[in-house]
């Protein structure tokens, strides 16, 4: 059983995707850069901006997680699983994610990021 609100489990979860987002926005932002597309600046500027956007985020939860005394840590890692250490308040836990599962996880953000969150925000506006 778990002492972290889910709130705040799902703050130390961000800082534990978004990074993982971000390596894997950078790596494609590269790519792009190098491939023989003839107008690749439009999928370079979305590519930006989805990192920019990423990186307010995260900002947003490290901040967040400095106020709350939170802290995650990744301590393991093997074919199958990666352990992370969720430090809340003095306490520490220790989770299992399901490697399957955090690539899902960052799929999900991906297209969330991507084209999503401009989903969102023109519903809004309806």
């Amino acid at each position: 059983m778990t002492r972290i609100p889910e709130k705040d489990r799902d703050i130390l979860e961000q800082a534990m995707y978004l990074p993982m987002l971000l390596t894997i926005l950078e790596r494609d932002r590269t790519i792009f850069d190098k491939t023989g597309f003839k107008l690749k600046e439009p999928y370079l500027q979305l590519i930006e901006e989805t990192i920019k956007a990423v990186q307010r985020d995260l900002k947003e939860a490290r901040n967040a997680m400095r106020k709350g005394q939170m802290k995650v840590e990744q301590v393991a890692r093997d074919e199958a699983f990666t352990m992370f250490i969720f430090i809340y308040k003095g306490f520490e836990e220790q989770h299992n994610y399901f490697n399957p599962r955090i690539r899902n996880k960052v799929q999900e953000l991906m297209e969330y990021y991507l084209y999503n969150r401009y989903k969102n925000k023109e519903q809004a506006n309806i």
